[in-house]
């Protein structure tokens, strides 16, 4: 979160600067990169997680 933040909130009284806008963009934007980079990590873990499960039951029906 930058000054920006700190100094206004969309909900204030006053009109933000150009500046302030596209600060605020800017963090929301990396904001939502950070969130779908975990949300991508997490689906990996999970996919990863599932295939290791569907080997292990075809390793048990082998025998």
């Amino acid at each position: 979160m930058t000054d920006i933040h700190k100094r206004y909130r969309l909900t204030s009284t006053e009109e933000p600067t150009d500046e302030m806008l596209q600060a605020l963009m800017e963090d929301v934007a990396a904001a939502a990169r950070e969130s779908s980079a975990r949300a991508e990590a997490e689906k990996r873990r999970r996919l990863k997680e599932v295939a290791e499960e569907i080997q292990s039951w075809r390793r048990e029906a082998v025998v």
